[in-house]
């Protein structure tokens, strides 16, 4: 029978060959979502946002009950499963979900209500999360980040000297992560690497992963997921542009993403991004390059 992780790493397996890269599609059912401003808090209207990720063309869908924007309050276990569970039930009626969050307790119900992956923007910052994950033989996307977004002063500020060779210290990082999750029991063909773009990283560090990504996906020894849609640091290429107006820039990241190996993108815009994916892999003569 296959496992939680196996129908994970299957669905990224198949939509890698199909156009080269996975489309994780994002659903937050938040009031205060940085990206969307609360438009899918409602259950109503968080089933109509997994609907349309899904018709988009989203492979995976990735749904989360706490803001990661700076300086968002936490929200604890009860109020997340309040937002979420009915949620992931339904979108896992659809398409394989993973759940971020980085409680152990919303992890286990969100997991037991048909989702197959956890999305821990922590880096493990609670080693028992890995237990819950191994426990429902589950994948665990373990996103890069030095401390929550609570603590962030503000959109992609963060020192430049915080890092000497960021691509080697975020590797570094996030491999003592993943040896902490293994050591819990969670196989290593379970694990999923995010650099975590915009989390614990100013604009231009952000800037010089997604550059280096294919260093990076050569180096992770795990599948990379790249999550630059919408994000503050994107304004390098615009100031003034808010989330909605950053799709440009979003697209431009989930191509250079694709080409560089990534195996997943996540992303708010699906159809927009599948359309730039497809279509450069239709101009690309072999098909090799996204």
């Amino acid at each position: 029978m296959a496992t939680r992780s196996e129908t994970f790493s299957e669905v990224v397996r198949k939509a890698r060959g199909l156009r080269g890269v996975a489309l994780m599609g994002v659903c937050n059912v938040t009031p205060d979502s940085f990206s969307d401003g609360g438009e899918s808090f409602t259950l109503e209207a968080a089933c109509a946002r997994v609907d349309t990720l899904v018709a988009e063309g989203a492979d995976l869908l990735d749904l989360g009950a706490e803001s990661t924007r700076p300086g968002a309050p936490p929200v604890d276990a009860e109020e997340q499963l309040r937002r979420l569970l009915e949620v992931v039930r339904y979108a896992a009626t659809k398409r394989p979900v993973s759940v971020d969050t980085t409680l152990p307790a919303v992890a286990a119900r969100c997991l037991e209500a048909g989702a197959v992956a956890v999305n821990d923007v922590s880096c493990l910052a609670d080693p028992t999360l890995a237990d819950v994950v191994a426990a429902a033989r589950a994948a665990l996307i373990l996103m890069h980040a030095r401390g929550p977004q609570s603590g962030m002063r503000g959109f992609s500020d963060y020192p430049d000297s915080a890092y000497g060779d960021v691509v080697a210290d975020v590797l570094s990082e996030w491999k003592a992560a993943a040896g902490r999750a293994m050591e819990r029991g969670v196989g290593k063909a379970d694990l999923v690497m995010d650099p975590g773009l915009g989390f614990s990283k100013n604009a231009a560090q952000s800037a010089d992963l997604l550059r280096r990504a294919t260093e990076l996906v050569q180096r992770a020894a795990a599948p990379v997921v790249i999550g630059a849609s919408r994000k503050s640091w994107l304004t390098l290429v615009d100031a003034d542009a808010p989330p909605r107006l950053r799709l440009g820039a979003s697209i431009a990241a989930a191509l250079h993403a694709a080409r560089s190996g990534a195996s997943l993108v996540r992303v708010h815009d699906v159809r927009a991004t599948r359309q730039a994916i497809d279509l450069a892999r239709l101009l690309d003569r072999d098909g090799a390059h996204v």
